[in-house]
């Protein structure tokens, strides 16, 4: 009994076995669909400014510039920004040109980043995503509107008193004393103010 149980438990795993191998053999024989990118592409994208990622029909990078993964745009074979992923499948389904401007905030300080994106379909199911980051223009606009805010508000300041100092100067005009302390009043807040427009000078420059 236990030899019958013994042999029939053995050509029982040797047929799994043989079933399997031809299951694994008969899948390697499919044929796997690979899709190309178009001859030709990644040596423009490589030329642009722009980071550029080559997305195919499931959403899989076929090809990918150096500032598009160093921006963290693309990881691994997949587009690392869910906005930019939905935005490519509404542009392989529409075949139609998107744009749209993100501000993403990545990492633990929490930087935030802004992006410039456009999105537009390339051959059949294949769609081509360019992004410029923003983040400088955005910082250096910043600044600039800071920079003319406070320079609005000290300027503000010597100028309000030279109106003042000048109206005080002529309602003093018989008094010698006072026009002369007005006076020199107007001429401290004079150069006070022409001080201003120098550093002004000079922060254009720079």
């Amino acid at each position: 009994v236990g030899l019958i149980c013994g042999l029939v438990i053995g050509i029982g795993i040797a047929w799994l076995a043989i079933r399997t191998r031809r299951s694994d053999d008969e899948v390697a024989e499919i044929p796997t669909e690979q899709v190309q990118v178009p001859t030709g592409v990644s040596a423009v994208l490589e030329a642009l400014t722009s980071s550029a990622v080559v997305v195919g029909p499931r959403d899989e990078i076929l090809a990918a510039t150096t500032s598009a993964r160093t921006q963290g745009l693309a990881r691994g074979s997949r587009i690392a920004v869910p906005e930019i992923v939905d935005l490519v499948r509404v542009v392989r389904r529409e075949r139609v040109i998107r744009s749209v401007n993100l501000e993403l905030v990545r990492g633990g300080r929490g930087a935030t980043s802004y992006l410039s994106v456009r999105v537009a379909p390339l051959g059949d199911d294949l769609v081509v995503v360019l992004a410029d980051d923003q983040t400088s223009a955005r910082r250096i606009e910043q600044t600039r509107r800071d920079f003319v805010a406070n320079v609005s508000h000290e300027l503000k300041t010597p100028i309000g008193a030279i109106s003042l100092l000048a109206e005080a100067v002529e309602d003093a005009a018989e008094d010698p004393h006072s026009v002369r302390k007005f006076a020199s009043r107007l001429s401290f807040e004079s150069a006070r103010l022409g001080d201003l427009v120098n550093q002004i000078i000079d922060l254009s420059r720079l």
